[in-house]
């Protein structure tokens, strides 16, 4: 059985400010995918998997330069993904690992990655399992910087649509799917 709390405390010392930011902004992302799930049980969704995912999705933001959240690393913010996935690789948990390379926005294609030169390895990083979207799209309404604060819709399209209009339909298409409910 893997323990997503032991996997962390491997990397982030428990107590520090990373760690704290970590799994509190990894518990909001669980809580609200794990309450999602449980109203769709016709998805016949892998909830202790969406549970160790979510704790695990943001493993590699400490080789990241990201004061804000007390992570001193020298890459760019962007690439924890990435990086998180080949922590988790190195663990043997190549389906967690997914779930860390494909969160990033609503998913990154090679097309968008290459075009934007963006510093990543070149290939698709787009979810594909209904966990690894369900876990992205959850991770959309919480930052690490806002901690305990849940964003609007409004507030996550506005976001989506700086980097083009396609993630916005893509968190569209993913919000009618899981929360009809909070259709506009």
């Amino acid at each position: 059985m893997i323990d997503p709390l032991k996997i962390i405390e491997k990397y982030y010392p428990f107590g520090s400010e990373a760690h704290y930011v970590l799994l509190e902004h990894c518990e909001e992302v669980r809580d609200k995918a794990l309450s999602i799930a449980l109203k769709h049980p016709e998805l016949n969704l892998d909830l202790k998997f969406i549970v160790e995912a979510s704790l695990l999705h943001d493993i590699g933001i400490f080789l990241c330069d990201a004061p804000r959240i007390f992570c001193h690393g020298v890459h760019l913010y962007v690439e924890h993904g990435y990086l998180g996935a080949d922590l988790l690789r190195k663990e043997n948990m190549e389906r967690h690992a997914l779930v860390c390379e494909r969160h990033t926005g609503v998913g990154l294609s090679l097309e968008t990655i290459i075009k934007n030169n963006m510093p990543l390895p070149h290939r698709d990083m787009l979810p594909v399992s209904m966990e690894e979207k369900l876990i992205c799209y959850a991770d959309k309404f919480f930052s690490k910087t806002k901690l305990g604060k849940e964003h609007s819709l409004e507030h996550i399209r506005t976001s989506l649509a700086h980097f083009d209009e396609a993630g916005v339909k893509v968190f569209d298409e993913w919000q009618m799917l899981f929360e009809p409910e909070k259709s506009l």
